[in-house]
C-alpha cells in the first residue's frame, strides 16, 4: 500500500496534555494567506488542543480525515473530541461536542464523517464530477505556518492556499495516489497545506457560495505535493450516512 505522509496534528498534542497521533505529522499552510471566506470551515481539537480542519456538509454532519481520531492506532474517545464552527477566526467560534457515538469513517478513504448538534452556519455543496488534471483547487486550514515545531505557529485565523491538480501518473504523485485509488494530488501554487489542516476543504475556485467541496485533504510533503481524498468518489458512502 502506498505510503503517504499524512498531516497530522498539532500544537499542544505533542506536549504534556496529550499524545501524539499516529501518523507522522507534517506542516501546514506555510505560505499561502488569511482568508476571508470560509464559512464551511470548522476546527477540530482534542483534548482542547488544535488538532485538525473539518468541513460542515450538512447541518449536523461535518467530513474530515479518519486519521485525525487515532492515537497509536486507537481510536480517540468521543469525549476528548471538539469543534469550534462560525468564524474564521477560532478563538471567536462556537465549541460544540459531536454527538456520542457519531462517528464513521470510510473503508475506502481517508474520510470520517462526524455528527454534530445542529449547527447555524453555512455548509459546503459536494462536487458530483471527478477531479480534473490542470484545475485550480483551493485549500483552507488552521495549521502550522512554519517548519520545524509546528505546535508554536498553528494559525488561529483560517488560512488558504491554491495548487493545481497533476495527472495521477505524474512522478510527483508517486506518494499520493494508485490506480483506481480514492486520492488526487496537487501541486503548489501558492502555499503548501500540512499539519493541522488535515481533514480540511479543498474547494473549487470560484465567486463566493458557488465553490464546491472537490477533496479532503490528507498529506504533503511540507514543499511541492499535497493529496486529497476526492469526494465525488464518496458520494454514495456519504449519502448513505448523512441520508440515513
Amino acid at each position: 500500500m502506498v505510503r503517504r505522509m499524512r498531516v497530522l496534528l498539532v500544537t499542544a498534542l505533542l506536549a504534556v496534555t496529550a499524545s501524539v497521533m499516529s501518523s507522522p505529522s507534517a506542516s501546514a499552510v506555510i505560505g499561502g494567506s488569511k482568508s476571508a471566506y470560509g464559512p464551511w470551515a470548522v476546527r477540530t481539537f482534542v483534548d482542547g488542543a488544535p488538532a485538525c480542519t473539518g468541513t460542515a456538509i450538512a447541518r449536523r454532519w461535518i467530513i474530515t480525515a479518519s486519521h485525525c481520531f487515532f492515537e497509536q492506532g486507537q481510536p480517540v474517545a468521543d469525549k476528548r473530541i471538539s469543534f469550534r464552527v462560525g468564524s474564521l477566526d477560532v478563538r471567536k467560534s462556537t465549541t460544540l461536542d459531536p454527538v456520542p457515538r457519531g462517528r464513521v469513517g470510510s473503508a475506502r478513504a481517508d474520510m470520517m464523517l462526524v455528527k454534530m448538534p445542529p449547527m447555524k452556519i453555512r455548509t459546503a455543496r459536494l462536487a458530483t464530477a471527478g477531479v480534473h488534471p490542470g484545475r485550480l483547487a483551493r485549500q483552507y486550514g488552521w495549521g502550522a505556518t512554519c517548519t520545524g515545531d509546528e505546535n508554536s505557529c498553528q494559525s488561529p485565523l483560517l488560512k488558504q492556499s491554491v495548487l493545481r491538480v497533476l495527472r495521477p501518473a505524474d512522478p510527483r504523485c508517486e506518494n499520493y495516489t494508485v490506480p483506481g485509488g480514492s486520492d488526487f494530488c496537487m501541486a503548489r501554487v501558492s502555499g503548501i497545506p500540512a499539519g493541522g489542516d488535515s481533514g480540511g476543504p479543498v474547494m473549487s475556485i470560484g465567486p463566493r457560495g458557488t465553490e464546491t467541496l472537490l477533496g479532503v485533504f490528507d498529506g504533503s510533503d511540507r514543499e511541492r505535493t499535497a493529496g486529497a481524498g476526492e469526494i465525488s468518489r464518496q458520494l454514495g458512502w456519504i449519502r448513505s450516512v448523512i441520508g440515513g
